[in-house]
């Protein structure tokens, strides 16, 4: 039996206009016996249409996509949209205050406990809510993230590997339509536990991005980002067109994927990192990755790292400390699975 979710809403999600409110998921601790988490939520609906949820601060440390959904919170008047927007800036709310990746609270990474638990600890609530009170009301599903304090990457959509052909095409269209240079087919080592793969699972299309990183607001990755939504709930038929934005250019948009786990160069050792290329470079299986530098020991050579596959790197390590089994590269192929 399906426990029911502690979470309560201050918003009504079929009223019309813009609601700003919180969903309040109890938490008695030292200093609140009684007290309660607000979980920010913003409801803009007018009439009938399509409902697309946009979240961001699903990783506390990722910033481009949680400003962006605030600015539309904002700025969206009801009667430019068609159908109903639920917006969620700050999910994993304690890691976006700490600005951290995971939750200061229960120490989990929001994103890898999907579909939740509703009795679960505070990380876990929360993914059971969206998983299973937020889900059910959407057609669309936009999961905004960066590469967070770790990871610099290149600019992308990023969407669900799926077996559903038609499921696949609304998805690739709608990433597509975001309009950045990149879009990659992540499948995270078939891990079920994230967002994104939970609203493929719940049949939704479903558009996730990774817009840079390093542990800081990128001015061109937040210009795309406020465009590159805007683009999309054009594309759902949310917005009535895109006024102001130049039209794309489709060529521009590759299509690549994260081919398992050749694709990672991890540290082996304790160190500084040198990487040996930028992001956007072509490498090849083989070829050195990079050194890693014990500058305590100066009399011992560097530890060299090599690709395992051919592609475009697609993300470096921003902190160049590095410790055996930190991810220092990344690298992204062609895409060859079903179009």
């Amino acid at each position: 039996m399906t426990r029911p979710s502690p979470i309560t809403p201050t918003v009504d999600y079929d009223k019309d206009g813009v609601q700003h409110g919180y969903l309040r998921l109890p938490y008695s601790r030292d200093d609140s016996a009684w007290g309660a988490i607000p979980l920010p939520i913003t409801v803009i609906r007018n009439g009938a249409g399509p409902t697309a949820l946009l979240t961001g601060g699903n990783h506390g440390d990722e910033y481009e996509g949680p400003i962006a959904i605030c600015d539309l919170a904002r700025e969206l008047e009801p009667g430019a949209v068609q159908g109903r927007l639920i917006l969620m800036p700050a999910n994993n709310v304690h890691a976006v205050v700490a600005g951290t990746r995971t939750s200061p609270v229960d120490g989990l990474n929001l994103n890898r406990t999907f579909p939740g638990d509703a009795r679960g600890s505070i990380t876990q609530q929360i993914s059971d809510f969206v998983a299973n009170e937020i889900f059910p009301r959407g057609n669309a599903f936009l999961d905004l993230h960066s590469g967070g304090s770790s990871l610099d990457l290149l600019p992308s959509t990023v969407i669900e590997p799926t077996a559903d052909p038609e499921l696949h095409r609304r998805s690739l269209a709608a990433a597509q339509a975001f309009g950045a240079p990149f879009t990659v087919v992540i499948g995270n080592y078939g891990d079920i536990r994230t967002a994104t793969a939970t609203a493929c699972a719940a049949g939704l299309t479903t558009v996730g991005t990774e817009l840079g990183g390093s542990g800081t607001v990128s001015l061109e990755n937040l210009a795309l980002c406020r465009t590159g939504i805007r683009r999309v709930l054009t594309h759902l038929g949310l917005l009535a067109d895109n006024v102001g934005l130049t039209p794309l250019a489709r060529s521009a948009t590759s299509l690549l994927e994260i081919p398992g786990s050749r694709a990672f160069v991890y540290a082996t050792t304790d160190g500084i990192f040198e990487p040996s290329h930028p992001n956007g470079q072509t490498v090849h299986a083989g070829e050195a990755a990079g050194r890693i530098h014990r500058v305590w020991e100066p009399a011992k050579d560097p530890v060299t790292l090599y690709y395992q596959s051919d592609g475009i790197l697609y993300g470096r390590r921003h902190p160049g400390r590095v410790r055996p089994g930190n991810c220092c590269l990344v690298v992204a192929s062609p895409y060859a699975g079903p179009f």
